[in-house]
């Protein structure tokens, strides 16, 4: 196990993580809260974290976003997949404080693990909520009984606590309550534990615990640069007061930037408008977004606000963009189209016509795109077609794309393989729409 402000700086990418000790005043409904801040123990699970395919993204996220309420994480520790690891550190942790929190293991694989460990520890046992199964119907419009058995696990809550809900996946959080102790569970993907600790946690724990007020908090949200050249940019250019705290969060070439205050004077908020303003200045062209807005909703809400339509054929990433970009509630809006395929024959046979004759893989992937924006009527037509060798070992996709008439195409490198890798090539695609869009 290690201290959580280290695992800030070596697991979870914080620049600066003072954990900084500001009393408790009445609030507001003339409630005393406590000057004192409540301690709890974060146990991540992972496997792929322990073997570095991945790194611990958890970590700065919960704690950043609990400190500033009052929460001090006094440990925090990365264990297996396994049964036992985590019931031992879940264990240790009950020993030092009344909360823990768990991330990961709640899905349908096999080594999702987390419930049933979690159940056999506090001797609590699951059962299945029917809200949650209702919810699956809706989601795979599936009668109950025909669910998958591996799917109606994710029903089962604790009878003595509760769950959370999770609106972007089918793992519900946990809540786990024995006597004065507090443990919950929460799903690993960061898109849905993101969320549901803002949207969910916060409030169970308010309730529970009692909160001070937040300061202020600056988001900046980058895409197209490095963690350490922002870093470095901030260090060279731009001037940050002693108190403001600097924290960053990194997945698949995305980097969050979090400046936060304590206070919250009108004072305050102005060093924060200039340091966002001084960041703006040096970075603009890279930030998508100074709230919560994510890459996905910025580019449908841009093609939304402008009156523009888009439509995709996807043989090079799997149907990937067009899933992430449904993650938006505005897509209906946009969206004129996708095609999906293995290869370019069967996206040509979709669009109702034999392909062209090139062999220029450039020259095949602005044929495509050309094809989508006439079949679909679409403002912007993106064509990816499948993943090609390097001479030099590597692999890389060729996208075209047509917008207002305008041709343009773009070649982009495959990193690694799995997960990680088509989320970062989703990341690219979107960046290309953002900055054609711009």
């Amino acid at each position: 196990m290690v201290n959580c402000k280290s695992t800030g700086y070596l697991i979870g990418a914080v620049l600066l993580f003072s954990l900084l000790a500001v009393p408790r005043t009445q609030g507001d409904d003339g409630r005393h809260e406590s000057e004192q801040t409540v301690d709890y123990v974060l146990v991540v699970t992972g496997g792929e974290l322990l073997a570095g395919a991945y790194p611990d993204a958890h970590t700065a996220f919960v704690t950043r976003t609990l400190h500033p309420l009052g929460f001090h994480c006094i440990w925090a520790v990365i264990v297996d997949d396994a049964v036992d690891g985590i019931q031992q550190a879940v264990r240790a942790g009950l020993n030092r404080a009344d909360l823990v929190i768990v991330t990961g293991g709640l899905g349908p694989t096999p080594d999702d693990v987390t419930r049933e460990a979690l159940s056999e520890l506090t001797g609590i046992p699951l059962r299945e909520h029917p809200e949650l199964i209702a919810n699956l119907e809706r989601r795979f419009n599936t009668p109950a009984d025909q669910l998958r058995a591996n799917l109606r696990r994710q029903t089962q809550v604790p009878q003595q606590g509760g769950y959370l809900v999770n609106p972007n996946g089918t793992a519900a959080g946990l809540v786990f309550e024995r006597e004065e102790k507090l443990i919950v569970a929460l799903p690993g993907p960061p898109r849905e534990l993101q969320p549901m600790v803002q949207d969910e946690l916060v409030p169970q724990l308010t309730a529970r615990f009692g909160t001070r007020a937040p300061g202020h908090l600056l988001t900046l949200r980058f895409v197209g640069i490095g963690e350490s050249a922002i870093a470095e940019m901030l260090d060279r250019h731009v001037v940050i007061p002693e108190q403001v705290t600097v924290s960053s969060l990194f997945e698949g070439m995305r980097v969050d930037f979090y400046f936060t205050l304590p206070g919250a004077s009108p004072e305050d908020l102005v060093r924060l408008n200039q340091i966002r303003d001084d960041v703006i200045g040096h970075l603009g062209d890279y930030i998508y977004a100074t709230d919560s807005t994510t890459l996905e909703e910025h580019v449908v809400d841009v093609l939304a606000n402008r009156g523009k339509t888009i439509a995709l054929a996807e043989a090079g990433s799997g149907g990937n963009l067009v899933a992430a970009l449904s993650s938006s509630a505005s897509i209906a809006d946009v969206l004129l189209g996708a095609y999906v395929a293995p290869d370019e024959p069967r996206l040509w046979k979709m669009l109702g016509g034999p392909p062209g004759d090139s062999e220029d893989i450039a020259e095949s992937a602005a044929a495509l795109a050309e094809r989508v924006a006439d079949h679909s009527g679409a403002d912007l037509a993106l064509a990816i077609v499948s993943a090609q060798d390097t001479p030099q070992g590597g692999r890389f996709v060729e996208v075209a794309m047509r917008y207002e008439g305008q041709a343009a195409d773009q070649r982009l490198s495959l990193r690694g393989s799995g997960d990680l890798a088509r989320f970062q090539l989703t990341t690219q695609l979107l960046d290309l729409i953002r900055r054609r869009l711009r």
